[in-house]
């Protein structure tokens, strides 16, 4: 082809034949990447001029690949044979090139550790991998540990999980590892105690346990009495509440709380003989119980609430969780993923107001968790709107606002909830982390939302038979959007969301190599959703380690929209608040069991309906445009027939409720919500008051345990919007009135990311905020774009159209290939914001015309712009 190695390295890196280059590298075969994608000539130029090609590739693959994917032998000998060049361009590429070594016989240990010598100083999150069970020899551990001893005593806390796995795989007792963490153990509390404890839960360890016995012994040799003696104390006080705990699992009813009050009367003439610090931290000293305080959850595994009096006089009250019958190790895994996240976020400058809470397995199957105070979950806080309360909108906010009544405190709440929900968002996306009812996500008065409870993640989902009941990439629901918007309609403030949630992600997914590395080491751990490489794969696969991060934020943004658009997770809060609730079937009358009315009605109540049927439809206005239907509903012993006012969405509400209180019985079908093009128009509530008369119809000559529920009696009775049975007044039906023309076409602002590279111009659409429609309405945009001159608009380009919304994000690529930085320099980008109608023609919001000339081309501008009142005819 006749290009120079570099040159053709330039040509191709970002070329669209990389796609194939990618597949063929999923296909487990570099070798048949670099015949595919390149001629012959070009080949021996990447092979022979600096291997850049090669470089490029380890760039891309992180250390995954090299455990999911089955590479040939030649594939290995590639990268052995340009072992140098790796040395010296990517000394992060070691553990790989040891990998590809073509023999490990004694004849060959001789140069492979002179490689190993010379080769630079990994950091020590790199030199991990090389503590992995893929490296058996002495001196590569070694090497290995001399480049993690120049961690600070603070990461090396956060990596001990993985060092205290990795002993399973030294040759020898007496080793390298064993001897560096016994050291910095002497030097540092903070370490020996948390070695102390992951050492202890790893006795239990059927292959390896008698292995961590000996270290566990070492370890108590050399911390000194004084040491020995807190950490005994500690192992007694642990033994002590097992033994509680267990006896209140075991007993049943009111002899749940007699044994506890039993269990906590050991426990405190314990804190009588001495002050205790708590496994969870060897900064927590408690000196006794506030056994008032003190209790027990309603969950399966029946796990102790502990109060705790602070030894420290100036030391707030210490809330723990005492848990028999679960294994933590997962939960501390999940929780040290995060916390490690929330470390790279803030080294980024981004502070995501992260919830970092301590977690401890402190044995088989028992340990101990920090409780968060003033926190309460999702659950209890939507249940105070009644068991239908996760189907509102409000109760996150109104929550808030009762424990932030100032202006000035609730909206410090409301940007605390925003950026803690997007890094939620992201840690439970990228951990695959399941399992998530609104019992398990927790809301602190401050508006700090976290995650708790993590059985499941990595993608092992709920199975609800054969369904998953985590049907949504991550929990993002309406309720969450109405905090975070500041009401009921989109803003600009979720598109900040969105941004967060967007650079979040990207963050993380520069340090893949990292979490695969800390997963890996933990594959031999003995948890059951961590067993091999077909585990992490899903880490893998989240985190799009091949995509650009313009790729990577119009990924997630879509993520956010499926979330943000799933009623699985809602209906599956709803279930989630059924089976806590203590009743069959239905909640007590004096609680709403659904979202519009007040409380619960019954058959001996309100009288037997003897017919009911859709008699009209009426349009409204308040707060949004729709249409209501009018319920003609005749009662026994009535001579005149009552009316109710329903919309749509709310015959929709009683029809999903009765289908999951009644599973097993034949309800008749609902009529299907989707419509093509606008919704609340005349003609779809004309055919929609057909269908539900016939629904109706039909419903009511049901089962009587279906018509004689509560649920329809519910629905059917009067509430106080029906009180007007004539409609509406003349001044509430008229529509509001249109601007005038001079604030018709109010300009607005669009966030747009410009780049060019390859000879590609890319125009990423990100956000647009404050559209004003010429009708006064949400209008639904989309973005149409022109490269100037275009006679024959063959430079059309347009984004999805979004809907009912002043504020809109897209995050959409659009591209313009196969044009030099000269030739754009002449060039004009004409974008156009347009409303899309389906009864109308598509009317103008706004526009810009950008000159492409006035842009450095060499880097991305990512710029907000004003839009103007001009329309482009």
């Amino acid at each position: 082809m006749g290009f120079s190695c570099v040159s053709c390295f330039q040509h191709y890196r970002w070329s669209c034949q990389l796609d194939s280059l990618y597949f063929h590298l999923v296909c487990f075969d570099f070798a048949a990447a670099l015949e595919t994608t390149f001629d012959r000539s070009c080949r021996e130029n990447w092979l022979s001029g600096g291997f850049c090609l090669f470089i490029f590739v380890l760039d891309a693959v992180t250390p995954i690949l090299w455990l999911l994917l089955r590479l040939k032998r030649a594939d290995h000998q590639i990268l052995w044979d340009h072992r140098l060049h790796c040395q010296r361009e990517q000394p992060s590429s070691l553990p790989k090139v040891l990998v590809s070594a073509p023999s490990w016989d004694w004849a060959s240990m001789a140069h492979i550790h002179s490689l190993l010598h010379q080769w630079p100083p990994l950091p020590p999150v790199i030199a991990l991998e090389l503590l992995d069970s893929k490296f058996a020899d002495t001196e590569v551990r070694s090497v290995a540990v001399s480049w993690i001893e120049k961690s600070s005593d603070d990461e090396l806390v956060g990596y001990l999980p993985q060092l205290v796995q990795a002993l399973k795989f030294e040759c020898h007792l007496k080793n390298a590892l064993i001897m560096f963490l016994l050291s910095r153990a002497q030097g540092n509390i903070n370490i020996s105690h948390y070695l102390y404890w992951l050492l202890k839960d790893a006795v239990h360890d059927p292959t390896w346990g008698q292995r961590y016995e000996r270290v566990l012994g070492a370890l108590l040799s050399l911390c000194g009495a004084k040491l020995r003696a807190e950490l005994e104390k500690q192992t007694n006080l642990v033994t002590l509440l097992g033994a509680v705990a267990e006896r209140v699992r075991q007993a049943s009813g009111s002899t749940r709380q007699v044994a506890l009050q039993e269990g906590l009367e050991n426990i405190q003439n314990f804190f009588l003989r001495n002050s205790c610090r708590l496994p969870l931290s060897p900064s927590l000293v408690a000196k006794e119980l506030n056994v008032k305080a003190c209790s027990f959850f309603n969950s399966n595994a029946v796990p102790l609430k502990l109060a705790l009096i602070n030894a420290d006089p100036l030391g707030e009250e210490i809330n723990v969780m005492f848990k028999v019958g679960e294994d933590l190790r997962q939960d501390m895994l999940a929780l040290q993923m995060i916390r490690i996240m929330d470390r790279i976020w803030l080294q980024e400058g981004l502070d995501l107001r992260i919830v970092n809470f301590k977690c401890i397995s402190t044995g088989k199957d028992k340990g101990m968790v920090e409780l968060v105070p003033s926190s309460d979950t999702l659950r209890k806080i939507q249940v105070e709107n009644g068991v239908t309360g996760s189907f509102k909108d409000k109760p996150l906010a109104e929550w808030l606002r009762k424990y932030n009544p100032a202006e000035d405190e609730y909206e410090k709440a409301s940007e605390n909830f925003i950026y803690s929900c997007a890094g939620c968002c992201v840690a439970t996306y990228v951990l695959g982390i399941c399992d998530r009812h609104n019992d398990n996500i927790m809301l602190r008065s401050t508006g700090h939302m976290f995650h708790i409870d993590f059985g499941k993640f990595l993608g092992h989902a709920q199975m609800f038979g054969s369904f998953k009941r985590d049907r949504a990439p991550f929990v993002l629901t309406s309720d969450m959007a109405y905090v975070i918007n500041g009401g009921e309609r989109p803003t600009s403030r979720f598109q900040l969301f969105v941004d967060l949630c967007c650079q979040a992600y990207n963050l993380i997914r520069k340090h893949s190599g990292l979490f695969l590395n800390l997963l890996s080491l933990m594959t031999s751990s003995g948890l059951p959703e961590l067993s091999g490489p077909q585990d992490l794969k899903y880490v893998f696969d989240a985190l799009q380690p091949n995509n650009t991060d313009a790729e990577a934020t119009i990924f997630f943004t879509r993520l956010i929209e499926s979330s943000l658009g799933s009623v699985a997770t809602k209906f599956n809060f709803f279930i989630h608040n059924l089976a806590q609730l203590r009743f069959s079937g239905l909640p007590a009358n004096d609680e709403p069991i659904l979202s519009f009315a007040p409380k619960t009605f019954t058959l001996k109540q309100e009288g037997h309906i003897v017919h009911a049927s859709i008699f009209s439809f009426q349009k409204r206005y308040n707060p949004d445009k729709h249409y209501t239907y009018v319920v003609r509903i005749l009662r026994e012993a009535q001579n005149e027939p009552q009316f109710v006012f329903r919309t749509f969405d709310e015959f929709q509400e009683l029809h999903n409720k009765l289908t999951i209180l009644f599973p097993l019985w034949k309800l008749p079908c609902f009529p299907n919500k989707m419509v093509l093009g606008r919704t609340h128009i005349k003609e779809v509530a004309t055919k929609r008051k057909l269908e539900l008369n016939n629904y109706v119809h039909n419903l009511m000559r049901s089962s009587t345990e279906v018509t004689q529920c509560d649920l329809i009696y519910t629905f059917f009775h009067p509430i106080a919007r029906d009180d007007k049975t004539e409609g509406l007044d003349a001044a509430s039906r008229a529509p509001e009135p249109p601007l005038s023309p001079t604030s018709g076409r109010v300009e607005g602002e669009v966030k747009l990311s410009i780049s060019y590279r390859n000879s590609t111009l890319f125009i990423m659409v990100m956000h647009i905020r404050d559209l004003v429609s010429e009708d006064g309405t949400d209008p639904n945009p989309y973005v149409k774009t022109y490269l100037l001159p275009d006679p024959n608009k063959t430079s059309k380009r347009k984004t999805k159209t979004s809907r009912k919304t002043r504020n809109p994000t897209f995050n959409e690529m659009l591209v313009y290939s196969g044009y030099s930085k000269e030739t754009l320099g002449l060039r004009e980008l004409q974008l156009s914001v347009l409303s899309a109608e389906s009864l109308r023609e598509n009317y103008f919001l706004g526009g810009i015309t950008l000159r492409l000339k006035d842009f450095d081309l060499s880097k991305e501008t990512v710029k907000w712009y004003k839009l103007t009142a001009v329309p482009y005819f």
